[in-house]
């Protein structure tokens, strides 16, 4: 088990993809969190993947914190049962507070956003400026492209750290929790 964590910060994309083991993956997510009383942090939508993780928690009784910039509040459906909204001023503000916010990352399947989102985590531990695990729900193969250039990176020397010890794939929710 990875759990001793209370808080993880959540990254996925804020439309359901078009494999639906996407979404089940999203809402074994939710549950879990729930379960194992881990407070969700994540972008505060309630669209997509975003939206069943969201929900997952929030049925079963779970901790939902949703850090939404001012400008998606006018272009994306705000989640309207959180335990907490934050509106910040831009993605950086976002990005930043959620990080703050959790002990833990948790990345499911999502677009660029969900991309930029891993990227920026990854060098700040590459970086030491955390040391938080970060958690990569590779749904049915999603992130092997991703999973294999991070390789290339480490094989080719341009990599400060072994990212292996932070950065954790796991086929499914559940694994991350027994």
């Amino acid at each position: 088990m990875f759990l001793p964590f209370k808080s993880a910060a959540v990254f996925c994309g804020s439309k359901f993809g078009l494999d639906p083991i996407f979404a089940q993956h999203a809402a074994s997510l939710g549950k879990l969190l729930a379960q194992h009383e881990v407070t969700l942090v994540y972008g505060g939508g309630n669209s997509g993947l975003m939206g069943v993780v969201a929900n997952e928690v929030l049925d079963n009784a779970g901790q939902a914190v949703g850090v939404m910039p001012d400008l998606l509040i006018q272009r994306e459906f705000r989640h309207d049962r959180l335990t907490q909204l934050h509106v910040v001023e831009d993605m950086h503000a976002r990005k930043k507070l959620m990080y703050s916010l959790a002990e833990a990352v948790i990345i499911l399947p999502g677009g660029i956003g969900t991309f930029d989102e891993m990227i920026e985590v990854m060098a700040w531990n590459s970086l030491s400026i955390h040391n938080k695990k970060i958690f990569v729900i590779n749904s049915n193969g999603f992130f092997d492209l991703f999973i294999q250039q991070v390789q290339k990176l480490r094989e080719n020397g341009f990599l400060y750290s072994d990212v292996s010890e932070a950065f954790i794939v796991v086929d499914a929710p559940e694994m991350i929790f027994s």
